[in-house]
């Protein structure tokens, strides 16, 4: 059983190493991923990694996982900003609040389609623009669903958070593993193994 990670995103790679699993292929789908009008948060993101998995190409005997992460403010999704203009508005819009961060999983075995998401609340301290600014300049907003990645430099702007840590990076591990393992993907044989 081969798995093929359905993302072309390295931190979903090094959230997989921590539980002992490397991906055989690296297979980032190419899909539309602008929102249906007046979809919400949850259901888009969940929508995103099953549309995901469902479009990367795999043999009937292949594992692909995918997943999508989703930062909302109310009713607001939060994709990747296209420019820093963009992730200072994230910014400061998320300053001081709570916000959701959705991660949705997909695993797709032939016709066979687990799925799991995972809401996560994230508390932003207030944030100065000087703060903001310097974060901008770093350039990690980039490629990040709402415009910071938690396990970065932002890390310092968020003291709160209630939920899944790893989930907000980009993977839930625990649900992870849990359809990993409901799909027949021997997930810790490896490590029993090299005892």
């Amino acid at each position: 059983m081969r798995l093929i990670l359905g993302s072309g995103s390295p931190r979903r790679r090094e959230l997989l190493a921590q539980i002992g699993v490397v991906a055989e292929d690296i297979r980032p789908p190419d899909i539309d991923e602008t929102p249906r009008l007046g979809e919400l948060p949850r259901p888009y993101c969940i929508r995103m990694a099953r549309e995901k998995a469902l479009a990367v190409e795999a043999g009937a005997d292949d594992l692909v996982l995918s997943a999508d992460t989703t930062v909302s403010a109310g009713r607001r999704i939060m994709g990747k900003p296209e420019d820093a203009e963009e992730a200072r508005s994230f910014l400061r819009l998320l300053s001081g609040r709570r916000h959701r961060v959705v991660t949705a999983l997909a695993l797709r075995l032939g016709d066979r389609l687990w799925e799991r998401d995972v809401v996560t609340a994230v508390k932003m301290k207030p944030l100065s623009e000087a703060e903001i600014e310097g974060y901008l300049a770093t350039g990690d907003w980039q490629g990040k669903a709402g415009g910071y990645g938690i396990q970065g430099p932002a890390s310092a702007f968020v003291p709160w958070l209630q939920g899944s840590h790893s989930a907000v990076v980009g993977l839930p591990l625990a649900e992870t593993a849990t359809l990993l393992q409901a799909a027949g993907y021997p997930l810790w044989t490896q490590a029993k193994g090299a005892s």
